[in-house]
This record gives C-alpha cells, structure tokens and sequence, in this order.
C-alpha cells in the first residue's frame, strides 16, 4: 500500500497571458478578474477539505489561487513547481511561434534559451518524491504545462506524455491509487459556479 493516498493538482486562475494564449513561465501576471472569480470557486470546492501538505509555485498567479482558495496560510513554496521556462518563447503564443517555425511543437521542439523537456520533468519528479515522502494528502497548486508534465510522470510515462492531458485554468486534477498502481482519478475538473 502506497504511503500516499492523493495528490490534488490545483492549476491557477485566469490571467491575461493565459486567456490570449500567451507562454507564461517566469513573467509575473496578476489573476484577471474572472481568475479571482475562479480562485474563490476553487475555495468553495475544496472548503473543509485538510490536506497534510500544501505546496505552491513561486509565480503570483499560483499563490494568489491558493491564498483565494483558503490554503495561502499552510502552503509552502516549492520552486519546482514554476512553470516551464519558456526562454525566447515567453509572452508568445504557439500561433504566432508557428508561423516562424512550421509544425512547432513544445513537447517535441522545445523552446530556444529555455527549460529542455527533461529538466521539466525531473522537477516534476522531484515535487512527487517530495509527496510520496510526506504522505497523507497533498494539494500542489501550480500552472498548465508543469502540472501536466507532473501527470504524465506520476503515471510513469516520459514527460511528453503531458502532451495528451489538456488543463483548463482554475481546475482540479487528482492523481491516486488504484490496486497499488498510480493512477488519475480525475482531470481538469471544474468547480461549480454560483448561480
């Protein structure tokens, strides 16, 4: 039996690089609004809920969700949890990068001055080494590409496996157990608004 039950992937709300598309890696952006709007569903969602460890990214956007989520108080910082280093790559968007390059893919390409694919994914194995380690249930709250890179690596696969797992901004993903093996319990949910 796993020491470990759940890892809860929390991805930040909206921000504006993220709603046009933008690659925001090191760039500090504050939540839109309807990113704040997002980090106090995630509250709601997840209001009475303990974990044993609750680590955050450094970025502004992920703290901020995590504070607006009412975990702000217990989280720890990771730096492991930051975004992919987009290098020359930063503030443009796959579009655009895609007209100079023909066919360019993050997963297979990478980014010029940036993190390479295989430094992403050691980072992420180090985040799940530090999960396993303390046991209980972790909440990670992080960003779309290194959380996605976390869920392939959680399951085992090479990094690139993140290709396959879209991530909203503002959702849930729970990584889990099933008969000792790693598992997705669930992916990129979405909290339920007010109405």
């Amino acid at each position: 039996m796993p020491a470990i039950n759940h890892v809860w992937l929390i991805r930040h709300g909206e921000t504006p690089w993220s709603l046009s598309g933008q690659h925001t890696g090191k760039t500090e952006k504050e939540l839109t609004p309807n990113g704040v709007a997002m980090g106090k569903a995630l509250g709601r969602e997840l209001a009475g809920r303990h974990f044993d460890l609750v680590l955050t990214s450094p970025r502004i956007r992920a703290r901020e969700t995590c504070r607006l989520s009412g975990y702000g108080d217990v989280a720890i910082i990771d730096d492991n949890l930051q975004e992919w280093d987009y290098g020359d790559f930063e503030g443009r968007k796959s579009v655009d990068i895609k007209k100079d390059i023909p066919g360019w893919s993050l997963w297979r390409d990478g980014v010029p001055n940036g993190e390479k694919l295989e430094e992403v994914s050691a980072r992420a194995d180090l985040v799940i080494k530090r999960a396993r380690d303390n046991g209980g249930i972790v909440a990670m709250y992080a960003h779309g590409h290194i959380l996605r890179v976390l869920g392939a690596r959680w399951l085992g696969l090479p990094g690139d496996g993140g290709k396959y797992f879209a991530l909203d901004a503002g959702t849930i993903c729970i990584l889990g157990y099933e008969h000792g093996r790693p598992v997705i319990s669930q992916w990129n949910s979405v909290p339920t608004p007010i109405l």
